[in-house]
């Protein structure tokens, strides 16, 4: 049995049989994905999260993913300088919600693999199986350095990540073991309780280098990947190389995610005017271009001609891949992202309190009618009101 068969055996619903899942991402940040200045009701409180945990579950959603980020980018938006911290966030909405999986969004370097097994493991019985940690190593230097740490060189990083993620996992599926790293030691290692899953929540990250896709095949369920509007033809060859690689070195299973950002609207000029608004005339370029010069440099997940090219792309939604139009052309473009293999996209938006219910009104039927999705099961009636006054 591969690894990916003991999560799609109990239901998880990251491995469902939809053969096209959804997200949304940066919900627990201010601004979420989009670096701009244009008017929102969107909010990172807790009581708009869990509203957009309501309008997801009901209409299907897979998972909600949030971002990890200690302070803003600067610019007159300070993007993404509110934040509420990932596991606290994850545990919050696993007590209101019933379907939605959630993930915390984890710096390996700032949090001990001890107290990240521990919460993990917490979030994952209040939530009965919809955890999920996304291990990132930390790339934007002042974060790491308010920690007083030094920021390790791109592969150091992935080698400092591989023990903490052996620790996490010992954790979670043994007792009273010894570890000594070159950066991490445990002597007597105990926790309990265990995981809700088994044999433990689901692990991913979004490593693109060559040294994260090797971390993402050896120990993650789900790598993801930015895919470039004009980049299908390498998108499909990231999926079949990123399944190969897995699989022959490891035996392991692995799936695919990327993130995109979407303006839906009834007409494309109606899209297309509303891009041009919240990107063009709002967009916060000083924060686009403070993100630009770190992260194209120390990432190691983009080219220099893709951040010249897209610098747009990282105002209007972090670089994803566009989904700009009707519920129709989205769908196409949908469409177009399946055939290069890819399981699934996190999506973002300007204002998901807003965007979301136009959302599942108009683009979700016509997913399952492109045989990307299944119709989400009906809530019976009888259940409305307790999951109403859950959610309340």
């Amino acid at each position: 049995m591969s690894n990916l068969d003991d999560f799609r055996q109990a239901g998880n619903p990251m491995f469902n049989d939809n053969k096209f899942k959804l997200g949304i991402f940066g919900s627990n940040c201010s601004n979420a994905c989009a670096m701009t200045m244009a008017e929102t009701s969107f909010e990172p409180t807790f009581e708009k999260n869990k509203e957009i945990a309501g309008i997801l579950e009901s209409a299907g959603w897979e998972c909600m993913v949030p971002i990890a980020r200690w302070r803003g980018f600067g610019g007159p938006s300070n993007f993404n300088g509110n934040c509420m911290e990932t596991y606290t966030w994850a545990a919050s909405l696993a007590a209101v919600t019933k379907k939605i999986f959630l993930f915390a969004t984890s710096h390996v370097p700032t949090i001990h693999p001890i107290v990240a097994a521990k919460m993990g493991t917490t979030i994952d019985q209040i939530s009965k199986g919809r955890f999920g940690i996304n291990m990132v190593c930390g790339w934007f230097t002042p974060e790491m350095e308010m920690f007083g740490r030094k920021m390790m060189e791109h592969d150091t990083r992935y080698e400092y990540a591989t023990e903490w993620v052996e620790i996490v996992e010992k954790l979670w599926t043994e007792q009273w073991f010894d570890y000594e790293g070159q950066f991490l030691s445990v002597k007597q290692g105990f926790a309990d309780p265990k995981p809700f899953q088994k044999p433990r929540p689901v692990l991913i990250s979004a490593g693109s280098s060559g040294k994260g896709r090797e971390f993402a095949a050896k120990y993650c369920d789900i790598n993801f990947s930015v895919i470039e509007e004009e980049g299908l033809d390498k998108a499909t060859a990231w999926v079949k190389e990123m399944k190969k690689l897995a699989w022959d070195r490891y035996q392991r299973e692995i799936g695919t995610f990327t993130y995109s950002y979407a303006v839906a609207r009834d007409t494309e000029k109606e899209a297309r005017e509303y891009y041009d608004y919240y990107v063009n005339q709002k967009g916060d370029w000083e924060a686009a271009d403070n993100i630009c010069k770190v992260f194209g440099v120390e990432s190691g997940s983009y080219s220099p001609d893709y951040m010249d090219k897209f610098r747009r792309n990282f105002i209007a939604g972090w670089g994803g891949y566009p989904l700009v139009g009707t519920p129709e052309q989205i769908v196409d473009r949908m469409i177009d992202l399946s055939k290069t293999g890819v399981d699934g996209s996190l999506i973002t938006m300007v204002d998901y309190n807003q965007e979301l219910p136009y959302w599942n009104e108009k683009v979700m039927p016509l997913l399952v009618q492109a045989g990307l999705r299944k119709a989400p099961a009906a809530t019976p009636a009888a259940a409305q009101p307790a999951r109403e006054a859950a959610l309340a």
